[in-house]
């Protein structure tokens, strides 16, 4: 149940384990994903950053975009609005303006993981997060999250369980996809170029295609490390400290 899955689920188009180089024609988008048993869906949903250029039909965005609707807000007030960018244009310049922000943020982080010899599998998880901005034009859909604010403030506690349901549906129907929110250094000419008006901000983007990849079970420390009953014990947490 925890290893890698297959790029498609095995039904209802049956796929054996290997990649396909296009999407199935005949493929039916209304069963697709729904037999994914939930706590599997969970384990196995890593981010996947190196993504195929290969178009994702609208159909399977709409069908991700509605799970997201079905997460929990404040008064049932459902602030969300889903903004999918699959033109070429846009997508490359969101990318032009992600690139260089995300260089600067992320070199300094590789250069010290070299010098201080890093885990491996932080190392690669440092490494996909750049291929991806440096392809993130060849991404086929960035998928903007936004929301009404409220008061004057954005309501990302809505936002953020709704870009988790949108992040496990794309496992479900073997899209693969990533969280991110770096595009909120050039936040307001971003909602400019999407049509988003100021009492509507974006709050996060997924880069949304077809994966490179399999999905699987991501590292993680033993839920016993970080589970406590009554009281806090910060002597369990030792060597499992994340590195600051």
């Amino acid at each position: 149940m925890g290893g890698s899955a297959p790029r498609y689920p095995r039904s209802p188009l049956k796929a054996n384990g290997d990649e396909m180089s296009e999407f199935p024609a005949e493929a039916d988008l209304e069963a697709l994903g729904e037999e994914i048993p939930l706590l599997e869906g969970i384990r196995t949903t890593r981010s996947i950053r190196r993504l195929k250029p290969d178009p994702v039909p609208r159909a399977l965005i709409r069908k991700v975009c509605e799970a997201g609707t079905f997460a929990p807000s404040g008064g049932n007030r459902q602030p969300w609005v889903f903004v999918a960018v699959d033109d070429r244009d846009k997508r490359r310049w969101v990318a032009e303006r992600y690139l260089p922000v995300f260089r600067d943020y992320i070199q300094p982080s590789i250069e010290r993981g070299e010098r201080e010899h890093f885990p491996q599998p932080l190392m690669r998880n440092m490494r996909s997060a750049l291929h991806l901005a440096e392809h993130l034009d060849e991404v086929p859909v960035l998928l903007f999250i936004a929301g009404f604010t409220r008061r004057g403030e954005r309501q990302s506690q809505a936002l953020f369980p709704c870009t988790q349901n949108i992040l496990l549906a794309c496992r479900a129907v073997g899209l693969g996809a990533s969280f991110t929110m770096l595009h909120l250094s050039f936040g307001k000419e971003c909602d400019r170029m999407l049509g988003l008006p100021d009492n509507i901000p974006s709050a996060a983007m997924i880069p949304i295609g077809w994966p490179l990849g399999k999905y699987g079970r991501p590292p993680r420390a033993s839920v016993d490390s970080k589970l406590f009953f009554n009281e806090f014990d910060a002597s369990t947490l030792g060597a499992e400290r994340p590195i600051e």
